[in-house]
């Protein structure tokens, strides 16, 4: 996108033809365009200090930035059900921040509920500047439209709790509250997370301790629900290599109350990308080195015309970690502008426990 585009209700429209319409030309830059050259945009860089609570605010000097919220709830009968939350920020251009309609930000929401036989989602867009959607620091608030993610009185911004969660889709909603005692964690080595020996990078930081409690409606019947949750908050401008094609990533919640990131970037030469925080039941995160992680699909499910690996076995020796995931509904299909699957899982083997796994670029 040109920086010095007219930027106006038609570059609006064309921003997000692009942004979500245009799936084969950004397919050539990695999943979604990411690993499009970051020229004009602040880079990721090693040492820098995340600082709350400004960090929980947008960072309009990187390209792409998302606020990503999953959980793994039951209903008073067991059933196991899954939601996702998730806010994109998209820059078209860098620069100083124009006001109204010419601001360079569009912003993306996607919301589902996923259930075993079931699975639900929505998507919506807006411009930034022109108060449809966007993200406070203080007091914190995250929001398109009527969805909202929002501290409630006396969020610690440690904790990023309590939270107020909601989204609708045509046949579905829900409205759920966000409890923590443990502090964020800092992902990949201290909130720096590469994602190849190239140079590309983020910076991450998550919540995997939220107790999650509401309810969904589906079909206009609500039900209450309750379970862990985990946050996910990334920004960068070039998180791809080019020959990245996109990654499958896993939240895991153990049984023993440790948590677990693992991600693979796959890459066209088939020397995939790979990269992992284990994190104790203090909030304690150490980076798991590379040669330590085995990560390998053991089923697939055809979808859409694509075949996509949604059982996998997970080991990491240096943690005694040996599982197998399996989906709590295999056809957990994001049909969205750039489409991936997203969805809850189970484990067993040396650990039990529930988790999310996304899986892009198929």
């Amino acid at each position: 996108m040109s920086a010095d585009l007219k930027f106006t209700r038609r570059g609006f429209a064309g921003g997000l033809a692009l942004l979500a319409l245009g799936p084969r030309a950004a397919a050539a830059q990695g999943f979604a365009g990411l690993g499009a050259e970051r020229s004009g945009f602040a880079s990721v860089v090693p040492g820098r200090t995340l600082t709350f609570p400004a960090d929980h605010g947008p960072h309009p000097e990187y390209r792409i930035e998302w606020w990503y919220l999953t959980a793994n709830l039951v209903d008073p009968a067991g059933a196991a059900c899954g939601v996702q939350w998730t806010l994109f920020r998209q820059a078209l251009a860098p620069g100083p921040q124009h006001e109204g309609w010419a601001n360079q930000q569009i912003w993306m929401g996607h919301a589902a509920v996923t259930r075993g036989g079931l699975h639900r989602f929505s998507e919506t867009f807006a411009r930034g500047g022109v108060g449809q959607a966007g993200v406070e620091a203080t007091p914190f608030r995250a929001f398109i439209d009527s969805w909202e993610m929002r501290g409630l009185d006396g969020m610690s911004d440690t904790t990023v709790a309590p939270l107020e969660l909601k989204a609708s889709g045509p046949d579905f909603s829900y409205a759920l509250r966000l409890d923590a005692d443990l502090p964020l964690v800092l992902q990949g080595d201290a909130g720096y997370s590469k994602k190849s020996e190239r140079g590309q990078a983020s910076y991450y930081f998550s919540q995997p301790f939220y107790k999650a409690s509401g309810s969904i409606t589906i079909d206009d019947k609500p039900i209450p629900v309750s379970g862990p949750a985990w946050m996910d908050r990334e920004w960068s401008s070039q998180p791809l290599a080019s020959d990245q094609t996109g990654w499958d990533w896993f939240s895991l919640h153990l049984a023993s109350g440790e948590k677990l990131m693992l991600f693979r970037l796959r890459q066209k030469d088939g020397q995939h990308y790979v990269s992992g925080n284990w994190i104790g039941p203090d909030s304690a995160s150490t980076q798991i080195a590379a040669a330590d992680i085995s990560m390998t699909p053991v089923a697939s499910s055809e979808i859409e015309g694509r075949k996509l690996p949604t059982q996998w076995n997970l080991a990491i020796p240096g943690r005694g970690l040996r599982i197998e995931t399996t989906p709590l509904n295999a056809k957990s299909w994001m049909a969205t502008s750039f489409p991936y699957w997203e969805g809850p899982i189970s484990f067993r083997g040396s650990h039990n426990g529930v988790g999310y796994l996304e899986m892009t670029g198929y």
